[in-house]
Order: structure tokens, then sequence, then C-alpha cells
């Protein structure tokens, strides 16, 4: 690693003020990261500001058992293939290591330990504030912070008794976590039906909650080699926002869970699994199912996440819902984009195999949309390759 790809402390650009940039990307994930290289090989200015301590660790932080259910051929980020097998379904502990490599080898601007706290306008250009103090200016902004930002429960959650553990499957790590006793998993989305697998083989487990629907084969090579390349058609260029059809499908997907692809009830009913119908309470401390009281000493919430706007001030962003935009371009706040959320441009924008396409747009919209690029007059940082730490 040579000198200019070192990391940077707060310290060594305390002196200059607000660091300025054409491109702010809010989020190092892998969405973050696609604008980041399709702005860079097109010699746009850019800084990607990453929550987290290295690339990669909101994959490395999710539950231990997790594999990527799209196969090792689609998970690559332009430029870099993931790897000689591409049939394979990497851990996330391979892919989060795969992003680290991908930052590095393209040299991309990304600064570590930098969480964004506030977005606002001033002065003619978009000023983002990370929770150390540190600003960044910018004439455009992407948020790619990715569909997974706050962690949902139910309202009755917390009225569980004090001896059962509850966690939220963003929590969720391995069975070690739990009490002994009986596990409820709340959700029949893809996350509680791993998850439940993964509790079943040490514990008594139930899932609570009615499945949308299964991929009608069973997961696996067969399936990433004839049937995972007419899902990503489908989800490319057939659910699309470009046509009335692709809408009607968009709408109708809004607020449902995605079918079950890696582990059906089948598994799961092999497994010893007892599947019930919705939680819908607590009373005396116990989760209600179907009017009756589970005697568990565990809940894992598998209810998903909420969009969370609230740090950006910005008119078109008023209550902290996602604001009006066409193909991820905000309606009301020019050049400030949203990229990687679910149902954005079409059914596949929030996964890998979607990003891409949304990035490479946003980057050629950026680069040929006349607008102000900050100078070294305003107090700017000079750029530097490489990831930094903003500690």
């Amino acid at each position: 690693m040579d000198a200019a790809s070192l990391p940077r402390r707060v310290a060594d650009v305390a002196e200059y003020g607000t660091e300025e940039h054409e491109t702010v990307v809010v989020g190092g994930g892998q969405a973050g990261l696609t604008i980041g290289y399709e702005l860079v090989r097109r010699g746009r200015d850019v800084v990607i500001l990453d929550a987290h301590e290295r690339v990669g660790d909101a994959w490395r932080r999710r539950w231990d058992s997790l594999r990527l259910n799209t196969p090792a051929k689609y998970d690559g980020l332009p430029g870099i293939a993931f790897g000689p097998d591409g049939l394979a379904f990497p851990t996330k502990d391979e892919f989060a290591d795969y992003l680290e490599r991908y930052a590095s080898a393209n040299a991309l601007p990304v600064v570590t330990d930098a969480r964004a706290v506030d977005l606002e306008h001033a002065d003619g250009r978009y000023v983002v504030s990370t929770a150390d103090g540190r600003r960044f200016a910018s004439a455009n902004v992407v948020l790619a912070t990715g569909p997974q930002q706050v962690p949902r429960v139910p309202a009755f959650a917390d009225r569980l008794a004090p001896g059962i553990v509850g966690l939220h499957s963003d929590e969720y790590r391995n069975p070690r976590q739990l009490a002994d006793g009986p596990v409820l998993v709340v959700g029949f989305g893809n996350s509680a039906s791993e998850i439940a697998l993964d509790v079943s083989r040490t514990h008594e487990t139930w899932i609570s909650g009615h499945p949308s629907g299964q991929i009608p084969l069973r997961h696996g090579r067969a399936a990433a080699r004839f049937a995972f390349p007419l899902v990503r058609f489908f989800g490319l260029y057939v659910a699309t926002a470009d046509q009335a059809l692709g809408r009607m499908m968009l709408e109708r997907s809004r607020g449902r869970a995605e079918p079950l692809v890696r582990v059906r009830r089948q598994e799961l009913a092999a497994a010893g699994v007892r599947m019930v119908p919705r939680t819908t309470g607590v009373e005396r401390g116990r989760p209600v199912v179907d009017g009756e009281r589970l005697d568990v000493a565990n809940v894992i919430w598998c209810t998903g996440y909420d969009e969370d706007f609230g740090w950006v001030h910005l008119p078109a962003f008023d209550g902290g819902n996602r604001p009006v935009h066409r193909h991820g371009a905000v309606t009301g706040a020019p050049g400030v984009y949203l990229l990687g959320q679910h149902l954005l441009h079409a059914a596949g924008s929030g996964t890998l195999v979607g990003v891409g396409r949304d990035a490479r747009w946003i980057a050629q919209r950026i680069a040929t949309t006349p607008g102000p690029v900050p100078t070294a007059d305003r107090g700017s940082v000079p750029l530097r390759a490489g990831v930094r730490s903003a500690r």
C-alpha cells in the first residue's frame, strides 16, 4: 500500500475544515462501492462514507450460518468477478472479504467509521455531517444505505416476560445466544426460515406466520445454472417502473415478504420445526399465537426493517420517508439519489444482481448533468484514493 492510500485520521484533516467533493456517497456496502466504482472510472471526484470499522462489516455482523441466496456468478460487482466457481453460494464472511478486496483493488476512496447523522442544503451545496463531527460538502449525494436500516419489531414486543430472551434477526448470530428451552421465530420470510432451521438443531422451534410463497425447485447448483438466469431477467427487465405491467407488479410486491428460496416449508418440517399462525400479541409475558399463549424461552423477531431518512433534513424527505423519485433521482432535491433500496426501479433494485444497473444510470446522469464542481478555494481536502479511517 502506498502513502496515498494510507488511512487518514481526523486530526490529519481537522485543519482543512469541511471536505469538498463533487459527489458524496453515504453507505459503503455493495451499492456504495458500485456507484463509487462507476464514478471513479468516469474520472469523477467522489468519497464514500462507511459507518463501519471495515469495508464489509455490514455482512460480517449477520448470523454465522448465513449464505447468499444468489450464486457467485451474479454476486460480483462491476470489474471483478467473485470467484472461479460461479455456481457456489458464498458465505456472508466470504462476501464481506470480497467487498474489502474490491474497494482496495479499485482504490476506491472509502472513509470508514464515518456514520452520517445529518444531510442538509446550505450555500448552494449539500453537506453531510458524521457522528464524529466531520463535514463533507458536495454537488451530489447518493444515499446507498441499503434496505436494512432500522430493525422493526411489533409494539407488543417489549411486553415479553423479563426471563424470555428476545432478539431481532439483526442481533441474532447463533444458538449460543439463546436460553435453554423452546424458541419462537416470528415471521416467515427467508431470514426467518433460515434462522428457524439454524436454531432447530439445538432447540425446540416454532415459526410463526404465513410465507408469501416459495420457489418451485430445490435451491442449489442446478437452480443456479437453469433457474436463476430467468429470475434475474425477470427482476431486471420485466418488473420495472418503466412499463405498466412492471409498475403493477412492483406495487403489489410492496409490504410483502419475498418467496422462500433456500429453506422451504418441506425442509422446516423435516427438521421438526412447528409452523403456527401469526403472533398477534403478548399476554402475561408470553407470545400469543392463534389465541394460545406459548410457553417459550426465546423469541426471535424476524419482522423486517424500516427505511430511515429522518437524518436527511431536506424538504423532499419530510417525515423521514422515502421521497418521490425517478429511477433513484429524488424529485425536489436535484443532485440527490437513492441506490440499493428494495423496489427502487425494478424488483431487483435491492439485490446484488440489480444494483449495478441502477448505479450505472446514476453515474452517467451525474457525469453528464451540468452543476457546480467543488474547488480548492473553499477549504477543500485533496482527494486521496484508498480506504481511510475517520478515527
